[in-house]
């Protein structure tokens, strides 16, 4: 599937719900950041999101920080390695940004602020110190 068609499907709710898992995720949310400023984008993924949620029956699942988080850490990842990297690149250069199992949310937020109601409604900001060396 090409670029476009990607966003295409994705904001129409085409994408069979079994085909769009996380790495999906972050490769729509990469697609609209080089087309898009961070604040436009996550406006964008997140009506797109809640859109596709919706349509595959599973409104419930939206998650406000979860979406915000990987929004702000991919357009900084991305920043980081300047213009021109391609997907594939920036998918190896990023694992950690990919593996949902062992997810990099986990060394920002506790498991407690993440479960709750109010983390899923609004963005709450990071409960736990960043470990993390720049």
């Amino acid at each position: 599937m090409h670029d476009s068609e990607l966003i295409e499907r994705f904001e129409a709710g085409a994408i069979p719900n079994e085909r769009f898992h996380h790495r999906e995720h972050v490769h729509v949310v990469w697609l609209y950041l080089r087309r898009y400023p961070v604040l436009d984008t996550l406006r964008r993924f997140t009506t797109g999101l809640k859109h596709f949620a919706a349509v595959h029956g599973k409104a419930n699942l939206y998650h406000e920080t979860i979406t915000w988080a990987y929004v702000f850490l991919i357009h900084e990842r991305m920043m980081r390695a300047g213009a021109g990297q391609s997907w594939e690149e920036f998918a190896a250069a990023n694992a950690d940004l990919l593996d949902w199992k062992n997810n990099i949310l986990r060394i920002y937020y506790s498991a407690e602020t993440l479960r709750s109601d109010l983390a899923r409604q609004v963005f709450v900001f990071p409960d736990i110190a960043n470990r993390l060396s720049i």
